[in-house]
Parts: C-alpha cells; structure tokens; sequence
C-alpha cells in the first residue's frame, strides 16, 4: 500500500485493488479487535489511516484513538455514562523516540507518502473552487445528494448513484449525471420568482458567502440561493427531462439546458 501510494496511486485506486483481489479488511482479518465494524470490504478510511499510522515505521504510537466518557443523555444523568473513542489530531499522538518493533516501512518512505496530498494540494486551483449550490441539489434517478466536482475549470455537480469509487462499479448501474453550476443558475431568478410568489417582501438578507468571503454573482441569483437556504429546499435535477425542480409543497418545474 505504501509503495502504490509512493507510486502516486489514489486512495479509491489502492482501496479498489484491494478489494478486487480479496484481501481481507482489517475488521474481518481480525474481527475480534473490530467488533463493531462489518468487515465487508475496505474502504477509503482504512486506508487512509493505515497510510498515516507512524506504526509502521517501527515506532510505537499513543493516543491516536483516545477513550473518554461521556452522558448517555445529558438531560437525563440517571441513565449514567458511555465509553467514546475520537480520532486525535496528529499533534496529539505520543510517538515512540525509538522503534519498539520490526519496521514494516522505511521512516524515508512514511514521510514521502504523508507529502503527496499537499504536493498535490499546492496546484493554486483547490483554493479558488466555490460552489455556490453545494448542498442544494439531488438527482431525479436515485435521489443522493449531488457531490460537487471541477469541470473543465468550472464548478459542476454530479451524482454516481451510490458508487463508490473504492468497489468495482456494477454494470447495470445508472450512468452518472453531470451538470455545470452555470446552467442551474440561469434558471434560478426564474424559478425564485415562482416560488415565491405571493408570499409577502422578505427584509434585506445577510449574502451567501465561502468561507467567510464574499461570492460575487447577480442579484437574482443570490436572492434564488438565499431563499433555497433559508427555507432548506432542495432542487432535483432530472437528466432524462432536463428538468429542474424545488422540492418544496408548491413544488416548481423550469427546463433546463442540457448537461456537459
């Protein structure tokens, strides 16, 4: 795992190796330590974590996973405590100042594989992804949630129905959906207008913003954006009709342009 992920693989592409070739997951190699996990298949976690545990190296590591106690009901102390495990920030963890058994990774390995995702991350353009309809829209063929995604340096959506980049994909799956943010938004003004018509003049609203800054767009749309918010609406996106509709008790349709 360690050599893939050296080799610049992703996460999904080692998971999915994994899987396909059928190694056990932690959980069902050693399902006794993992009682509360399914032991099904791997998944991007685990190998996330695995890829991050200093373990390897040969050193021992405490408090990655430290146990606290907590109310059971806050309102109702008589029902008494339960034992949590959180995952600790890595300034947290105890690491050993010498190895306390066999390395399975050279130190100069771990260190190249924990760089990737900032060698990765320092491209200039994750910084400057906004999505101004994260959230806000679901598929029309399965219903999940869109998952927002960079298209041809423009913000888009898109939905897998379900897949997960870490199984091999079922044949008889939906074709994934995609759709551009700008072609949501010309139709926004129109179906905000719809919505809210004849309901009463709404005060001035505070901006939608991205992480605390500001997201210029027009009026209309920030108006649209605003009101979906504030009254938790989603819209769904159909691609077989290229409609667009607000889940809402009035709910609305508008035609959109074709996905790209």
């Amino acid at each position: 795992m360690f050599a893939q992920r050296r080799a610049r693989h992703s996460l999904a592409r080692i998971t999915r190796a994994l899987n396909d070739a059928g190694i056990p997951c932690p959980s069902a190699a050693d399902p006794d330590r993992n009682p509360d996990r399914s032991g099904r298949a791997w998944t991007l976690f685990t190998v996330r974590a695995i890829l991050a545990n200093p373990r390897y190296t040969g050193r021992q590591v405490w408090n990655r996973q430290p146990a606290s106690r907590e109310l059971i009901d806050p309102a109702n102390t008589g029902l008494g405590h339960r034992q949590v495990q959180r995952w600790a920030l890595p300034d947290a963890w105890v690491i050993s100042t010498q190895p306390a058994h066999p390395a399975l990774v050279s130190e100069e390995d771990f260190i190249t594989v924990q760089g990737i995702p900032a060698e990765r991350g320092n491209s200039g353009t994750v910084g400057q992804r906004r999505y101004l309809l994260a959230g806000l829209l679901r598929c029309g063929i399965c219903g999940h949630r869109l998952e927002s995604c960079w298209a041809n340096n423009r913000p888009a959506y898109r939905c897998r129905h379900g897949y997960s980049s870490a199984v091999t994909p079922d044949p008889a799956r939906p074709k994934n959906l995609y759709i551009r943010e700008y072609h949501i938004l010309a139709h926004l003004p129109a179906l905000h207008a719809l919505l809210a018509s004849g309901e009463p003049p709404a005060g001035r609203r505070r901006r939608r913003t991205w992480r605390g800054v500001d997201v210029p767009h027009p009026a209309g749309e920030q108006d649209a954006i605003g009101y979906l918010c504030t009254r938790e609406i989603t819209l769904i996106y159909d691609p077989r009709t290229k409609t667009l509709q607000a889940d809402s008790p009035g709910a609305v349709t508008t035609v959109t342009g074709r996905a790209s």
